[in-house]
């Protein structure tokens, strides 16, 4: 689903903002601390009621003011129109001006981010990758997100109860096998459709790419299970004494690969670029295939890194098909997409076509 307008109110250093987008490909051009990323942060902040910077929500408000607020417009066939408000009390969601909860609200807008902090899940710990398996896949099916928060549950109370001794600890192991075996699953079948993605689509320079999980999920949940519950066994003495849960999804592997090689270890800065942009192109295609339509694309800074021809091409697939906001901080590189794109000049906070 796209966009045909956006609204933006006290968000960072962006007063007031009201932005016509193309159908295809607009960039937003301006100096560093303009206002052009937290306008991508107000599209974020439709689609998934929270920023893709911060957990902080709050700290998106203007300083000085009580709230922001965000509208955006669908371009379907009733205009749809999204609504977010958020205050250091509340966050208020509305869909043509009524208010609804949380859960009636997801799943409206679907957006795939692209950012420079996220270069993280390139080269940075085994956490961040397991976090971006989990944020894709439950933003898609939220019986996704409901089995996360289960298993998080239950690993704090079985934590708990190694951090007490051990006492009561055997309570919480069916319980975690059960639910971690699930989440093994799940996060698997997301990881496989990655993959296929992957590697049909985006490549720099003909490099490809690859993502898997370590230990591989099992054929089956009840053979999942009896393997999550054979590591919990093995690992007992040695959970006691660190007193804490050292086997289940929270500390399964996620590998990335460049050319068959892991990207963490081997990537140079323009080839962690380019498996992120990837890894997010391939993310935007599992999204297509599950809901028949094309997710938004967020992509911060994308010329940085990058070379013309890459991005070009992108650029120009985008266009062709898709709706996508780019930020940039080089005006040429922007004049060089001219009839690709539509323009926008953002300085102090203010947005104008270019």
């Amino acid at each position: 689903m796209r966009l045909s307008q956006l609204n933006v109110q006290d968000l960072r250093v962006i007063a007031q903002a009201e932005v016509r987008l193309s159908a295809g490909l607009n960039i937003f051009v301006g100096d560093n601390a303009q206002g052009k990323t937290s306008l991508l942060e107000a599209v974020g902040l439709l689609a998934r009621g929270r920023s893709f910077r911060t957990d902080e929500t709050r700290s998106l408000i203007r300083r000085g003011r009580e709230s922001l607020f965000t509208r955006g417009v669908l371009e379907d066939a009733g205009g749809t129109r999204l609504e977010v408000e958020v205050s250091s009390a509340r966050r208020r969601f509305a869909v043509d001006g009524r208010e609804v909860g949380p859960g009636d609200y997801a799943g409206r807008l679907d957006v795939v981010v692209y950012a420079t902090d996220r270069l993280r899940v390139i080269r940075g710990p085994m956490k961040e990758r397991r976090q971006f398996l989990d944020r894709g896949a439950a933003a898609l099916w939220p019986a996704y997100r409901q089995l996360v928060r289960e298993y998080e549950r239950v690993l704090r109370q079985r934590n708990a109860a190694l951090q007490s001794g051990g006492r009561g600890v055997e309570a919480w192991d069916e319980r975690l096998v059960e639910s971690g075996a699930r989440l093994r699953q799940r996060r698997g079948a997301y990881v496989a459709r990655l993959r296929d993605a992957l590697a049909a689509g985006f490549s720099a320079s003909g490099e490809r790419y690859g993502v898997s999980l370590q230990p591989a999920p099992a054929a089956s949940p009840e053979a999942e299970a009896q393997a999550l519950g054979r590591e919990l066994e093995a690992q007992r003495a040695v959970e006691r004494r660190a007193r804490l849960s050292l086997v289940g999804p929270h500390r399964d592997r996620v590998l990335l690969t460049i050319d068959g090689e892991e990207a963490a270890l081997v990537a140079s800065s323009g080839q962690a670029r380019s498996a992120l942009l990837a890894l997010t192109l391939a993310a935007a295609e599992v999204v297509r295939q599950e809901r028949g339509q094309r997710a938004t694309l967020l992509l911060d800074d994308l010329d940085s890194e990058l070379d013309f021809d890459r991005t070009r091409a992108l650029c120009e697939r985008v266009a062709a098909d898709g709706q996508a906001l780019v930020t940039t901080a080089h005006p040429a590189w922007a004049a060089e997409l001219d009839g690709l794109a539509r323009r926008f000049a953002v300085a102090a906070g203010e947005v104008r076509p270019a």
